[in-house]
């Protein structure tokens, strides 16, 4: 494995929207997975809960959940990230299971960013589908699912599409997002 500095993993760290059909190695799994693992949770608490699909009758099927993700139907790998609420708190209006998960998330795309592999959170799902589908428990949240995969290292119609739709990838500027000492 190589090792890179963090703020490279940071700045290469992109949305994938087209991959080639390469398997992933189990141990690239698993490191994404124990990066996930090793996240700051509500009270160590660790609500959440990931689910590997690597069949690709069901990774079809989930691309079928919703129009907008069928784009998905050919990737190697897709994560389903959860959460159980009960093992986590809500403080000020704020459901921290979502933020835990988001960190296990983050965690996990930059891991997977390490080893080459790309990603691309997607907040657009049918949840009901899913857990009919991968038989999720109904108390359990389903957080966000991401692609895994080796990228084909150019720009499909889908990446095209949303980089027109999204404006592109300019960053806002720290002065734009910061403010010292108050508003």
């Amino acid at each position: 494995m190589v090792v890179v500095e963090y703020k490279d993993v940071v700045i290469n760290r992109k949305s994938v929207r087209s991959y080639i059909e390469r398997p992933v190695e189990e141990e690239k799994i698993q490191y994404v997975l124990e990066c996930a693992r090793l996240a700051p949770s509500w009270v160590n608490r660790q609500c959440w809960r990931f689910i590997v699909v690597r069949d690709k009758d069901l990774i079809q099927q989930i691309a079928k959940t919703t129009i907008v993700n069928r784009w998905i139907k050919n990737v190697p790998v897709i994560i389903i990230a959860c959460a159980d609420p009960d093992l986590s708190g809500v403080r000020n209006e704020i459901n921290y299971y979502s933020v835990d998960v988001a960190i296990a998330m983050e965690h996990l795309i930059l891991a997977a960013t390490d080893v080459g592999l790309g990603t691309c959170w997607i907040a657009e799902y049918n949840e009901t589908k899913l857990k009919e589908l991968l038989r999720i428990p109904n108390r359990i949240k389903v957080v966000a699912i991401s692609p895994l995969g080796y990228s084909t290292e150019k720009l499909g119609f889908i990446d095209k599409t949303f980089k027109f739709f999204s404006g592109g990838k300019k960053r806002k500027s720290l002065s734009e997002i910061v403010k010292y000492d108050q508003w």
